[in-house]
């Protein structure tokens, strides 16, 4: 009970934070909201086969598959950015001795991230929410369970990669050194996700290297399900992936910070 208090009073503080300055939440909209509107027109001239590929979208039209195809892809990436960059607000937050205020009282030394996490959650999903109504002015249609089931890959996500950020963070305490290393990290992880066009119009040996992406068979799941098929190898793929993702995050996330907060 000790850390479910605690995990909440750290969430309350970190909503404080963002409330303080919400003009940050909305920024972070507005590069995924440009692309949907600059980029996703571009996919409606691919043929519906291309967009659908091995998944077997039921297309009623360019439009309709272009953007069942391409919200899936722009909503990893709202997580993929929102999620491995909150490593800086731990970053910062060690060098104005917050961490080390809270080593000294009786707070879980794990709740100091939890509450973070669940922060970032929350302001993921607010966004994601934000995003696909968006999405569904520009002619997205999708069947029902296809919302939710993405909103789930969206949480497992940001649990996995900001337990990922936080640590990395709390390790190297340097902006300096974390911010390269998460482009070196974040680009290629995106290029090679399919995340803005198919995959499959590369080469065989592009297609082969994008295998070790982990995103990639999260986002072909959650495509899966914006076709409207959520029993398939494909989502199921997904979900394996997905929930593996999150509990290394996790256990990496709880040794870094009890470690660094013992």
């Amino acid at each position: 009970m000790s850390f479910i208090r605690d995990t909440l009073v750290m969430f309350r503080r970190q909503l404080l934070l963002v409330a303080r300055s919400p003009i940050w939440l909305i920024i972070a909209l507005v590069q995924p909201v440009l692309y949907l509107a600059l980029f996703a027109p571009l996919l409606t001239r691919l043929p519906i086969g291309v967009l659908g590929g091995s998944l077997g979208t039921a297309a009623s039209g360019g439009t309709a598959a272009a953007y069942r195809f391409f919200v899936p892809g722009l909503l990893i990436q709202l997580g993929l950015f929102g999620a491995t960059f909150v490593g800086f607000t731990v970053i910062a937050d060690w060098r104005a001795g917050v961490i080390e205020r809270f080593r000294v009282t009786s707070v879980s030394r794990l709740s100091l991230m939890t509450g973070r996490i669940l922060r970032d959650i929350l302001v993921l999903v607010a966004q994601a929410l934000i995003l696909v109504f968006a999405a569904m002015l520009f002619g997205l249609r999708a069947p029902a369970w296809a919302i939710p089931i993405s909103l789930g890959f969206i949480v497992l996500v940001a649990i996995g990669l900001a337990s990922a950020s936080y640590a990395t963070g709390l390790l190297l305490k340097s902006e300096a050194a974390f911010a390269p290393m998460l482009n070196a990290i974040i680009l290629p992880l995106m290029l090679l996700s399919g995340i803005m066009l198919p995959m499959t119009l590369g080469p065989g040996w592009l297609q082969g290297i994008a295998m070790i992406s982990p995103f990639r068979y999260i986002i072909d799941a959650m495509r899966s399900g914006f076709a409207g098929q959520y029993t398939s190898m494909v989502m199921l793929e997904g979900v394996l992936v997905a929930v593996g993702m999150a509990a290394a995050g996790l256990w990496l996330g709880s040794r870094v910070f009890i470690r660094e907060n013992a």
